[in-house]
């Protein structure tokens, strides 16, 4: 099935229907809730949905209490976390526009669907690089790879056609073409079934030591610190701050200059307060069993990029407000990283891997996607992928937005994952096709998943005609999905290893249910210190869960099977719009 974008503000054909046929009244509703913004991109609401919400009943719009304390502390609300912030530079409509400095014809590819093209794209990437960044362009036609994709180098955008004109056929997986990738917690399961891509997004020397490590079968921790987490160094220490400043005083301000990407480093206790603390706090997370969660402990340090706005003294003001606490008891440092990737993205194309059965569960060879690993402030726009194991994902990536993607074809196990420590990520006007093949035995369907303390990431205007909203437990908290249409037939994961499947601070708001099926939709009883606003009637089958933490959840539900709309219609535009501006930088 072919597909053509038109624009922002375009339609999509989807299986002979007009995505604007498709949305109907939808567009009435959301228009009179003050969200036209939500129609804009066309994948954007309620196709099909049974959401008295989305239907265009006629009631008026309600305007849930929650919204009314939030706009009043959005910066430390209990239930509802601030993540207007999320994505590309803040949030940034556009993106960056840079000169074209390359054409992959010049270093010989072809339009042919023969020749191996993957060559002489990365050249001309590499050559993009070093002329210090640029748009690498690739005109309409299928252009033929036999190797990854490596966008490995900052400030540097590949842009095809538009997704419905530029075609990469991939015709070999990750397993073929580095190795097999085996888990570091033990077992026969393939890495490739959540990590790498076939379109990489990675700083070069990152890359390249994940390779050199998987060939090795020495196999790699994933995120900003190494290979073992042992390359950092600390730049200073920090004073005790709560959660929500946007300016920490450190010790030794010497080292740290405005524009800098940092790490913050916070490191648990023995009594596992931090992990409590990021559950919300209280007698459920304090009475629950941490010592066991052996591959949870594994994901900290809790290590969170951020970018340095200003410094004056020992006055350290951040692009975005502190995510957690900071306690003497966590031993909190700013400290260096790898070498981020900063600056590029991917747009217009469609990555199309050859068609194969989906594989047993766990078992992917790696007909994987985009994937964007240690990478800040980059993109992908406007890009489809088809016939792959796992569609986008976010690998310790953070402030990185997605927009305008779809997953598409045999069907995908991660249609999207975000994980090992990504944060502040936006994925936004993003599509999940129904499969176009029965899937195999023995294999599994997720959807939009989270996991590994990944945190203030949001999914917004998504039409998913399969999937649900994953977890694979790790503590994932202060994440958001909005303003999503779902038929909700996957089953998340996650071992038991891994401990809860939510932190605090989880969102579920505007979501329309196609299918009735309440699983990890209606999270009031299973999220601490978390929230479900305007959300249509539903009900458990199928996957049931039971609550990680005993006692009060500290949980709120609102408009919940109510024939009102909720007003804001979408969570994420509605703090972006709210005028809570950061302090100004101060050099």
């Amino acid at each position: 099935m072919r597909d053509v974008h038109t624009g922002a503000m375009g339609t999509r054909n989807v299986m002979g229907m007009t995505r604007r046929s498709l949305l109907g009244s939808a567009i009435a509703v959301v228009a009179g809730a003050g969200t036209a913004a939500a129609v804009g991109s066309g994948t954007a609401a309620a196709a099909g949905s049974g959401s008295a919400a989305s239907t265009g009943s006629g009631a008026a719009p309600v305007v849930p209490a929650l919204w009314r304390e939030f706009s009043h502390t959005p910066f430390t609300h209990p239930q509802i976390p601030y993540i207007g912030r999320a994505g590309y530079r803040g949030g940034a409509v556009r993106f960056a526009r840079r000169p074209v400095v390359v054409d992959v014809r010049h270093f010989g590819a072809v339009a042919d669907g023969t020749t191996d093209s993957a060559p002489a794209i990365n050249r001309a990437i590499a050559a993009a690089g070093r002329a210090g960044g640029g748009t690498v362009t690739i005109p309409p036609g299928v252009f033929r790879i036999d190797d990854v994709i490596r966008v490995n180098r900052s400030n540097v955008v590949l842009k095809g056609a538009g997704s419905g004109r530029t075609t990469l056929f991939a015709t070999k997986n990750l397993t073929e073409l580095i190795g097999v990738y085996g888990s570091r917690y033990g077992g026969d399961k393939s890495s490739w079934s959540w990590a790498g891509g076939l379109i990489w997004l990675a700083p070069e020397a990152r890359w390249a030591s994940l390779v050199a490590a998987i060939r090795a079968k020495a196999w790699p921790f994933e995120g900003w610190t190494g290979n073992r987490r042992d390359e950092w160094r600390t730049l200073t220490t920090v004073e005790p701050a709560r959660q929500g400043s946007w300016t920490v005083t450190v010790a030794d301000p010497s080292s740290l200059r405005p524009g800098a990407l940092v790490l913050l480093r916070l490191a648990d206790d023995a009594d596992h307060t931090l992990l409590e603390h990021m559950s919300g706090g209280g007698p459920g997370p304090e009475a629950y069993v941490w010592d066991d969660k052996t591959k949870l402990t594994s994901y900290v340090p809790y290590e969170w990029p951020v970018r340095i706005a200003g410094v004056r003294g020992r006055k350290v003001t951040l692009e975005r407000p502190l995510p957690l606490d900071v306690r003497p008891e966590w031993n909190p440092q700013l400290t260096t990283h790898v070498q981020e990737l900063s600056g590029s993205g991917v747009e217009g194309l469609t990555l199309e891997a050859v068609e194969t059965p989906q594989q047993q569960h766990l078992l992917d060879k790696g007909y994987n996607g985009v994937v964007l690993q240690c990478a800040y402030d980059c993109w992908v726009d406007d890009v489809t992928v088809r016939h792959v194991d796992n569609g986008f994902g976010l690998v310790a990536a953070s402030a990185c937005t997605l927009r305008r993607t779809r997953v598409t074809g045999r069907g995908s196990h991660h249609p999207y994952f975000c994980r090992e420590g990504s944060h502040d990520n936006l994925i936004e006007d993003f599509a999940i096709e129904e499969r176009t093949s029965p899937a195999p035995s023995n294999t599994q369907l997720h959807g939009i998943n989270v996991e590994g303390l990944s945190s203030y990431n949001v999914w917004s205007r998504g039409d998913m005609r399969m999937g649900t909203f994953d977890s694979h437990r790790g503590l994932p908290f202060a994440n958001v999905r909005t303003d999503i249409t779902v038929v909700n037939n996957g089953r998340h994961g996650g071992d038991a290893s891994a401990g809860p499947l939510f932190g605090a601070r989880f969102t579920h708001w505007n979501i329309r249910v196609t299918n009735d099926r309440a699983g990890l939709m209606k999270i009031d009883g299973l999220a601490p210190y978390s929230a479900t606003v305007g959300i249509n009637e539903v009900r458990e089958f199928d996957q049931i869960d039971v609550p990680d933490f005993t006692g009060d959840l500290h949980t709120r539900l609102e408009l919940y099977a109510s024939p009102h709309p909720v007003r804001p219609h979408n969570l994420h535009q509605a703090q972006r719009e709210l005028g809570h501006a950061a302090p100004a930088p101060r050099a």
